[in-house]
């Protein structure tokens, strides 16, 4: 009984550290930005509504930004099309339509 507990061990030690080994070495892209929230403040009427949220692919294998999403109607976000290579940066543009009143209480403005 006391080998078998003591081999259990090992094996249960060993698949740990294959696991933590696998952990170390999982590859695929890895996007971080530099921030995630801008804040427009008060905007006049057809004032300037451009924004642009930098981002780095901290990963190891090219990242495709697919279809950034806004939180409202309001903002229309444009982004590259091209794979970003690991290690490089680049911009999603946002443009929030400064010619239109928008209500945050409404689901879409």
């Amino acid at each position: 009984m006391k080998k078998m507990i003591y081999l259990l061990g090992i094996m249960l030690l060993m698949a740990g550290a294959a696991k933590a080994q696998d952990a170390k070495t999982q590859s695929g892209p890895e996007i971080e930005f530099e921030k995630v929230v801008h804040d427009y403040g008060d905007v006049p009427f057809n004032g300037n509504g451009e924004c642009e949220f930098r981002f780095t692919n901290t990963g190891t294998e090219p990242l495709l930004v697919l279809k950034p999403k806004s939180s409202c109607g309001c903002t229309i976000p444009s982004w590259p099309q091209e794979p970003i290579l690991p290690g490089e940066s680049d911009i999603i543009k946002v443009t929030y339509r400064t010619n239109r009143l928008c209500f945050a209480s409404r689901a879409e403005c």
